[in-house]
């Protein structure tokens, strides 16, 4: 089985690119979810965020916007919270690969080349949109100020560099020509693996 796996920055579409890949069959992991979902069930991660931001870090479920104020501010907190976060994920993932049946899956993960995830995956599928157009989509998603999704686009690396280290590339501005690129994309890379 081969691991695709589909990355960009905030706001690139990424997650609008796996509901297409997800439309044609092709089972996809969303890490951001997964991480989300982990954090709030996994008693040990609980304790272990609690530890590190204090208690307002949970109310009633995971506080996001609590946490994302403090590490988007400060990278030692960031990291901190992927050394305790990312490594469960990645477990989670594999026995969640262990149960697909198909011939390849989709890794959806906003931070695959930052944290070296790229590194267990066949090919690398990268999506990208003008930075403007990217601001403007977090702005009106996650109700934020342009400079709070500035910040977050610090800690992740320019569209150039992935680039380099990408297998195929989707640019994303036109909803209906990025699902025709997927669509094509996904009879590709069907065609290979068979």
């Amino acid at each position: 089985m081969q691991i695709i796996g589909l990355t960009g920055g905030i706001g690139s579409g990424k997650s609008t690119v796996a509901s297409f890949f997800a439309a044609l069959g092709a089972p996809v992991y969303i890490a951001d979810l997964e991480a989300k979902a982990l954090m709030n069930r996994s008693k040990v991660i609980r304790r272990e965020i609690i530890a590190l931001f204090g208690p307002y870090a949970y109310s009633g479920g995971l506080d996001t916007q609590y946490i994302a104020q403090i590490v988007f501010k400060d990278a030692a907190k960031l990291e901190q919270l992927n050394q305790i976060v990312h490594p469960k994920v990645a477990s989670h993932f594999k026995r969640w690969v262990k149960k697909q049946t198909s011939e390849f899956v989709i890794k959806e993960a906003a931070i695959l080349f930052e944290n070296e995830g790229y590194k267990s995956c066949d090919k690398i599928i990268l999506v990208t949109a003008p930075s403007k157009i990217r601001v403007e989509r977090v702005m009106l998603r996650d109700g934020v100020s342009k400079q709070q999704v500035l910040e977050r686009m610090q800690h992740q690396w320019p569209d150039s560099d992935k680039i380099a280290l990408a297998h195929y590339h989707i640019e994303n501005i036109d909803l209906e020509e990025t699902r025709k690129s997927v669509q094509v994309l996904f009879s590709q890379l069907s065609a290979r693996i068979k």
